[in-house]
This record gives C-alpha cells, structure tokens and sequence, in this order.
C-alpha cells in the first residue's frame, strides 16, 4: 500500500479513534496495517499534543468569550473518572470517548507525568486499535456495505 492510506488512517485516528480503523478498512489495508497505523496515529497526536498542550490550552483560553465552567456536567465526569481510576482510566476511556487529543489535554490538566501519559495511553490505544480493527474486520455487514 501507499503511504498515502496510511497517513489518512492516521490522520483519521487522530480526530476521532475508530475513524482510523474504518479508515484502513475502506481503504483495503490488511487488518494489522491498520492495526498498526491506527496506534501510530493515536500515539503521534497524543505525543504531539502533550508537548504543545500548554500552548493549545493558552490558545483556547484566549478566544474563550466567557469564563469556562468549572462544574459542568463535562468536567463533573472527567473529575469522577479520574477520582475512581486515576491516568489509567482517563487512558482507557481516551479512544472511546475523549479522542486521542482530548484525552491528552485531559491527562495534561491533571498534571500527570509525560512518561506515565504516554506509558498508559501506548497500551491503552494499541487494545482499542486491536478490538476496533477486530470487530470491524469481521462484521459482515460493514464488509457488504463497502462493497467487498
């Protein structure tokens, strides 16, 4: 394959996870390409977005009209998580809920370490690339729908 589907598989994983495998899968990649390119994706804009995160949460802060909420239902959940489970949890829930750059920014608010970040979001993000790229490889009817 080119690096053309690759780099699409992990620009899609970077947006939003599972957009990475349906990605691969459209594209024809074999599913441990796929499985591959989709936790590159995620690990490179997690790296990515841990290392400018200061900049990016500066950068939203200042083109923010109004205050930020501190008690919204959003950050209520995000702090529940990380009182229950702590980086583990936030680094499991990352692909299946925050996306790759949330779940960074996230784990950056609550001032974790970058190696402990990394550590857990690496084998989190390389479970969910398995188990997406798994189910949608075998799910018959996706395969009907793309045609193949």
């Amino acid at each position: 394959m080119s690096w053309g589907a690759y780099s699409g598989v992990m620009i899609a994983t970077g947006l939003k996870f599972i957009a990475g495998p349906i990605t691969g899968f459209g594209l024809g990649l074999t599913w441990y390409e796929t499985v591959i390119f989709t936790w590159m994706g995620a690990m490179i804009t997690i790296s990515l977005t841990l290392s400018m995160g200061k900049l990016i949460i500066g950068f939203i802060g200042r083109f923010r009209k109004k205050k930020a909420i501190l008690f919204s239902k959003r950050v209520r959940y995000a702090v529940q998580i990380w009182q229950k489970f702590g980086i583990k949890g936030i680094a499991a829930l990352t692909p299946l809920i925050f996306t790759p750059i949330g779940g960074s920014l996230l784990a950056l608010s609550f001032k974790v370490s970058l190696p402990r970040v990394l550590f857990f979001m690496a084998i989190s993000s390389l479970l969910w690339a398995l188990l997406y790229t798994g189910a949608i490889y075998q799910l018959t009817f996706i395969r009907e729908w793309f045609g193949q």
